[in-house]
Order: structure tokens, then C-alpha cells, then sequence
């Protein structure tokens, strides 16, 4: 799939060495959010530094890239998934040619592109990218790789890729790749990176209907929500209103809150099934409640928010791993999904709201523990590579 008209960040006329020497770079990070978002803030930074780049990500069908991508004004070009079976199945049989197939179509892409680097970070898509870089029978020189690890633990393809890869850029030091990593946090899109809490706070308060003298609690659980969340903020939304604390809640688009009718003089508990403007919800608030995804840790540490970070209980443990670096830093609190109860709202949260001085302790700190300009130095070490792959053939 290529979205509609011709790609931004290409230049019309054609795209092969003849023309002005455009640079072709070919991200794979497709399937979910985690994965699409830095390989688009990295595409912004790539055309924000060179504007006749070429852009092409690759992505499957079924994955959010088919409409995140083509939004973002990319071009995109689909693949066969390669999902691993985490159990012996039908699945697991038929994944070696899964991989062939993907391979072959990828290596063609990167032929049509005349891809000069690829970036991976990760998921269904990087795998595929990652071999087919390695070169082929029509090849004659393999294509460098630059990979990106936003989790604390890496998944199983980076670990994969990170063994051929040009450059391994990371969230954290240690993400069990296998070799020395370069730190450089996890890429956020401008708006974020970019974004004064304190400049557009009175708007951002307008805008959901708080006051300005108001203590702003923020709950988000992804774009789904989280019922863990929902339950606990919700359940203690009495002792909340009672202590003169408002609340923006994003519960997700398929759950209800229960909430009782507020009395005169409550402050507001702003319900709300999807929060399309985060700048503004995160200029809004004093303090969040949330997972520790990699994204959200990087979004919420980048305009130095302080957060309760709850993360997902299943998986691999990587987003207890993913929010450690920002609570030692002392940005942030750590409490297990089944530890997160009304009464830890109540005894906890209101406590920590109500004590500015902390408040403005653990801002500063989760301020030094982000990373805003990700992006852009993955950005620059995939042009460089770029370059050098270019200046060899």
C-alpha cells in the first residue's frame, strides 16, 4: 500500500541517484504503536534535516501502520507478517517460509527504493528488513542497518538484527542485545519534545474546563484504557473530590466509568473515552497515572511530568524495566498493577498532590531523565550511514 499522491519527504521526477542524489531510507517498525510512533518521529526529523529524503516504511495488512503511516503523509509498502509463535503450533511450522516470503518482498523493495540504510525498530516487519539488507543475488552490496531498542528488554527480532546491524541505538543501556548499545532515549514526535507545560498550562486548563488554581490528576491506560486504572482512580474519586483534586481520565473507548453525581463546589472529573490532544492533557496536569510503555515513559519524561507508573502485569516485565530508570532518578513512583487500589489513591496520590514542593522536586528530575532529542540522533546516525553506504558504491 502507498498512500494517496506522491510521499512527503521524496521529491518529484523520479527517484534514482541521477536525480539531485536523493538519500532513500526505508523504515521498518510496523504493527503497533510502540513500534510506529519513533520510526515517525524519526521520519520527521530525517526531512526536517534533509526535506528531499526519501521515506519508506514498511508495514503488514493487519497492522496500525496502514493508517498511521499514510497520515502522516509516508509512504508505505506492505510485506507478510512474521509473528512468532510463543507456543509450538501450525504457526511455527509454516514460519520458515513466512520468512522467505517476507524476505523476498522486502529485498524487492529495498531494490525498487534504492534504499541507502535501513532503520528497525522492531516488530513484525523488522526481521524481514533486517535480512534482506544483508544483500541477495541482486545485490551487489548489502544495505547498512541501523537498529533502535525502545524497551528495556529487547524483543526477539532486534536481538536478532542487533547481530549484523551497522549501529544499535537504545532507550537504556542494557536491552539484552548482545553488544554495546548507544544510549539516546526513545524518538517522540516533535510536539511533544517541543512542548512548554508551563506556557500553554491556562489553555490546556481552559480547554478541558479546569480552573488555573486547580490540582490536576491525568489517568491514561494506552488507547484501549486500562481497567486496573479505571477501578482504582475511580473508586477513589469521593476522597479525591473531597480533597479539592480534579481529574482528567481517558478510561478508553470501550469501558465506563461509575461515577456518582457531583456535588456543588467539587472540582471537575473530566471523563473522557480517548485523549486525541495529549499536549494539552499533559500541560494540563500535576501528575499522571499510567503504564510504562516505552512510549508513554519517553512522552511523559520528555515534558517532565511525574508520574505514577503502573505497569501492564503480563508480558516479559519489560515495562517495570522501562520506568526503573526514570523512579530512581526520582521522577516518578513504581506500584504493581494489583497494588493499585482506591486506598493507595487516597493515601498515596492525594498526599502527593498535595505537596508542591515534591511535586516540583520530581518534575526537575523527570525533566534530566528524558531524552528529547531521540529523534533526531537516530536521524543523524542513519544519514550518516547513508552517506558512507553512497560515497562506497
Amino acid at each position: 500500500m502507498s498512500n494517496p499522491g506522491f510521499p512527503r519527504g521524496a521529491v518529484s521526477g523520479g527517484q534514482d541517484r541521477s536525480d539531485g542524489g536523493v538519500v532513500s531510507v526505508v523504515l521498518a517498525g510496523g504493527g503497533t504503536a510502540g513500534h510506529i510512533e519513533p520510526a515517525m518521529a524519526v521520519a520527521d526529523a530525517l526531512v526536517a534535516l534533509d526535506p528531499k529524503v526519501r521515506i519508506t516504511a514498511l508495514g503488514t495488512a493487519r497492522g496500525l501502520e496502514t493508517r498511521l503511516v499514510p497520515e502522516r503523509g509516508y509512504d508505505l509498502k506492505l510485506i507478510t507478517p512474521v509473528p512468532f509463535p510463543r507456543k509450538p503450533s501450525g504457526d511455527l511450522v509454516r514460519l520458515p517460509l513466512r520468512v522467505r516470503s517476507a524476505v523476498r518482498q522486502t529485498r524487492a523493495i529495498l531494490d525498487e527504493v534504492r534504499a541507502d540504510v535501513v532503520i528497525g525498530f522492531g516488530g513484525y516487519v523488522a526481521l524481514p528488513a533486517y535480512l534482506a539488507a544483508r544483500g541477495g543475488a541482486s545485490r551487489r552490496s548489502v544495505v547498512p542497518v541501523v537498529i533502535h531498542e525502545a524497551n528495556a528488554r529487547a524483543g526477539w527480532a532486534n536481538r536478532v538484527g542487533a547481530r549484523s546491524a551497522r549501529r544499535v541505538l537504545a532507550a537504556v543501556p542494557n536491552p539484552g542485545l548482545g553488544r554495546r548499545v548507544e544510549v539516546v532515549g526513545v524518538p517522540v514526535r516533535e510536539s511533544i519534545t517541543s512542548l512548554d507545560r508551563m506556557a500553554l498550562r491556562a489553555e490546556a486548563r481552559a480547554h478541558f474546563g479546569f480552573s488555573d488554581d486547580d490540582r490536576v490528576l491525568l489517568v491514561f491506560g494506552g488507547s484501549q484504557g486500562a481497567q486496573s486504572l479505571n477501578r482504582a482512580v475511580s473508586g477513589a474519586a469521593d476522597d479525591l473530590a473531597a480533597a479539592g483534586i480534579a481529574v482528567l481520565h481517558a478510561h478508553g473507548p470501550k469501558n465506563v466509568l461509575q461515577l456518582r453525581v457531583p456535588t456543588v463546589g467539587d472540582r471537575p472529573y473530566v471523563a473522557v473515552p480517548y485523549l486525541s490532544r495529549m499536549d494539552l492533557a499533559y500541560a494540563a496536569a500535576d501528575l499522571v497515572i499510567c503504564r510504562s510503555g516505552a512510549m508513554t515513559v519517553a512522552e511523559v519524561t520528555a515534558v517532565g511530568l511525574p508520574a505514577v507508573y503502573v505497569p501492564l502485569p503480563i508480558g516479559n516485565g519489560e515495562q517495570r524495566l522501562n520506568a526503573l530508570p526514570v523512579v530512581g532518578a526520582g521522577g516518578g513512583l513504581l506500584i504493581a498493577d494489583a497494588d493499585l487500589t482506591p486506598e493507595f489513591i487516597t493515601e498515596t496520590v492525594r498526599v502527593l498532590l498535595a505537596d508542591p514542593p515534591r511535586l516540583t522536586e520530581m518534575t526537575a528530575a523527570a525533566t534530566l531523565a528524558g531524552h528529547r532529542d531521540a529523534a533526531r540522533r537516530v536521524a543523524e546516525v542513519a544519514l550518516e550511514l547513508a552517506t558512507e553506504n553512497r560515497g562506497a558504491r
